[in-house]
């Protein structure tokens, strides 16, 4: 017992370096409690089995850091405090065989900490720590190895280059048997205008499971005293308990809508007893839902497992349905539980009681000849309908907004790329009259009628601007959100003169989501005297177009082009902006990176005109931090690597063309520069990349405005790999447009 007969010196000077150590290991450590990666490396059955398996759990245990069970800084701690070692090592040791006396576990762990506690003392100092750090692991699994007579559970076996080669082989096959089995309904012939399908069966919608009470051992207080609720009430209070920690339940409206709700939800009894919602105290309630969230996240990679494998059950179940005889997979056939309404921005009706969905609310769509979905037992569903000119499979009416919600196919299934190929062909016809529609709308800026001269100027910002067309609302029932048609005089300031341009219009008001739109725009003459006009005798909160709405305007559209509404021309406006900024940013010569970058901001100028913005996400500092450092590592790299190149050069110039190895020397010098500047202008335009994008949603007009077929065609006219563009969901959804896309396409 090599560490009892350790000075006091020496130990302090031990415990100095470990806490030390400790300290920048803490720093790097991930979110989820995962060990340092700087500390002392143990075993690798220890390595394996504390990443997977044991270190969610030691989150429990009171511990500083949490740490490998064999490195050095243990050891001080059992100096020091052996009690706490005993707790630690048995929630930090290496995976134990069953039926493995925990001795033998003690003695492989102690046998590893002698043998590697010199070398990672010195490790700290060292600059080349990495090399003597794999050094000591391997000594140390051999260590491991050999007291416990056979492989650790966790090694990875190395594979062999035919091991390797047959899985890849195996991916390849695999990508192609999903080819043929894809079903390339593009290829079909289209049913007859507003026929959907011929033939749709499903298993109905899946419910959320049933309300458990709460244990005996968790109350609610009600001013101090313990209130038994009724099982209605209580489920309610367990919904407001959840959100304790959120910014959500401190908020006026919010406490008003809910305590209004849940008072509707009890009985006589704890109506009358419960008056007050200051004086309710949730807090057990509270505790009890962060010790099952914590549980969540410290389940085992086995107990994960079997979690996943009912999940799967049910998505067997429930998830897919048959279309025309093709198996499809559905979006969302999970009815949402019951919970409080949360809303966006400052929704009024934030706080509310979304009530639990039964089958009787429920309506069901199928054809005929299908088997009929079973409810629940002891249920029955509001209605079987069979209406192949609807999408749905099943739908009912939430009870806040009275809105219906609906249970629909993937993003990519037949029924929604046939939606998404439509929307894209109507925009693209907009293309050979939009000139035409343009100059209809700047001579009605003349008309002598105020509703035409209102309808031109909307027409002109939803053009223009991309500005949505924006509907009715009731007042009150909705959060302040508006679009073009519904914009009130407030929104907008007019300047003759701003930043050296003239007759500029203000925009700021809250659109879909209540994200801020706040855009300066110079305007034509016609259009700003006409606003001015507009404003004439109104007040801040009247209806800057009091004579026009979205239907009207799009029954106006409608006569111009078959199909056209606002809507569309959004959707052209997105996708021309995008093929023409791919046409101007877009260099041949360029690498892959240089083209990726080309096209995220040709991505982003159709972002920044459909207003996608986001809050920067909340890594993005420290992700930036990473990215530098590994950019300046790389500088250092290439300095180095560009000096030895000269070296090589010095050297074959000195002894000539007779020696051939300083030439082979030189020519690989110059490979490594070549590839330190490649990897180096990579990271650049990725930190670029990043920068640039923190604040705008790049995914939303990508999925939603821009014809993929653009996109595609880019792709194989600039020899840039689609999986660049798309990942494998987006491939799947978009599986029409890069099957039937040739490289000549023009939106």
């Amino acid at each position: 017992m090599g560490r009892e007969k350790e000075g006091k010196g020496d130990v302090k000077v031990k415990h100095k370096a470990t806490k030390l150590k400790r300290l920048s290991d803490h720093e790097t450590a991930g979110a989820g409690g995962d060990a340092p990666k700087n500390s002392a490396k143990p075993t690798k059955s220890t390595e394996k089995t504390d990443n997977e398996k044991n270190h969610k759990k030691v989150k429990t245990f009171k511990t500083e850091t949490l740490e490998p069970a064999n490195s050095p800084s243990k050891s001080v701690k059992q100096d020091l405090k052996d009690d706490d070692f005993t707790v630690k090592k048995k929630g930090l040791k290496r995976k134990r065989i069953k039926d493995e006396p925990m001795e033998g576990s003690s003695h492989s762990t102690a046998t590893t900490n002698s043998k590697n506690k010199n070398k990672q003392h010195g490790k700290e100092e060292e600059s080349d720590g990495e090399f003597q750090k794999k050094k000591s692991k391997k000594k140390a699994e051999k260590m491991v190895k050999k007291e416990e007579g056979e492989h650790p559970v966790s090694k990875k076996a190395k594979r062999t280059k035919e091991e390797i080669e047959e899985a890849r082989q195996l991916k390849i096959k695999k990508k192609e048997e999903e080819e043929q089995n894809r079903w390339r309904w593009w290829e079909e012939e289209k049913y007859e205008d507003g026929v959907k399908w011929k033939f749709l069966e499903h298993k109905g919608p899946y419910f959320p499971p049933e309300y458990q009470p709460l244990p005996d051992n968790v109350h609610f207080y009600y001013d101090g005293k313990k209130v038994k609720l009724s099982l209605a009430a209580e489920e309610v209070a367990v919904f407001f308990a959840q959100m304790l920690d959120h910014e959500y339940t401190t908020k006026k409206v919010f406490r008003e809508n809910f305590f209004k709700d849940w008072r509707k939800e009890m009985t006589q009894e704890e109506r009358l007893l419960i008056q007050v919602l200051d004086k309710c105290d949730f807090g057990e309630i509270h505790a009890m839902h962060k010790a099952k969230v914590e549980a969540r996240k410290n389940m085992t990679k086995e107990e994960k497992l079997v979690l996943k494998e009912a999940n799967q059950k049910i998505v067997d179940e429930f998830g897919y349905c048959l279309l025309d005889h093709h198996k499809e997979r559905i979006g969302n056939f999970k009815i949402e539980p019951p919970g409080l309404f949360r809303g966006r921005g400052e929704h009024p009706k934030q706080g509310m009681l979304k009530k639990r969905i039964q089958p009787e609310d429920v309506i069901i769509n199928c054809s005929k000849e299908s088997c009929i979905p079973v409810p629940p037992n002891g249920h029955h569903w509001k209605e079987i309908r069979h209406d192949n000119t609807v999408t749905w499979l099943a739908s009912w009416t939430e009870n806040i907004q009275g809105s219906i919600k609906y249970i629909m196919l993937n993003a990519n299934s037949k029924l929604k790329g046939e939606k998404d190929w439509e929307k894209y062909e109507v925009a693209r016809k907009l293309k050979s009259c939009v000139e035409d529609i343009r100059n209809q709308y700047i001579q009605d800026l003349k008309s002598k009628e105020m509703g035409i001269r209102q309808r031109a100027v909307a027409l002109y910002f939803i053009d223009k601007l991309a500005l949505r067309a924006g509907n009715e609302k009731e007042e009150g029932e909705t959060a302040d959100t508006v679009g073009c048609c519904s914009l009130r005089v407030e929104h907008i300031t007019l300047h003759e003169q701003l930043e050296g341009n003239e007759c500029v219009v203000e925009f700021d008001f809250l659109g879909k989501d209540s994200i801020r739109y706040y855009n300066k725009v110079p305007v034509i003459k016609k259009v700003f005297k006409n606003l001015r006009l507009f404003l004439e005798n109104k007040q801040p909160g009247d209806d800057l177009f009091d004579r026009l709405n979205t239907n009207l305007l799009n029954k106006h559209l409608s006569s111009l082009m078959p199909g056209l509404t606002a809507k569309v021309f959004r959707t052209y406006n997105a996708s021309i902006t995008l093929q023409q900024q791919l046409k101007e940013l877009t260099n041949k010569s360029d690498n892959v990176a240089e083209k990726l970058l080309s096209y995220n901001r040709a991505n982003r100028a159709v972002a920044i005109l459909c207003n996608h913005q986001r809050a920067p996400p909340k890594t993005f500092e420290q992700s930036m931090a990473n990215l530098q450092t590994k950019i300046d590592a790389r500088k250092e790299q290439l300095a180095l690597a560009k000096t030895e190149l000269k070296q090589a050069k010095k050297e074959a110039k000195a002894k000539g063309s007779s020696d051939p190895k300083l030439h082979t020397l030189v020519e690989r010098k110059k490979a490594a520069v070549r590839r330190c500047e490649e990897q180096l202008l990579k990271m650049e335009v990725q930190a670029t990349d990043r920068e640039e994008n923190k604040q705008i949603a790049l995914g939303t007009s990508k999925l939603n405005y821009l014809d993929p077929r653009i996109s595609v065609a880019w792709c194989k006219n600039f020899e840039v790999p689609v999986e660049k563009i798309y990942n494998k969901t987006q491939r799947d959804k978009f599986a029409w447009a890069i099957d039937m896309t040739e490289a000549d396409f023009e939106f």
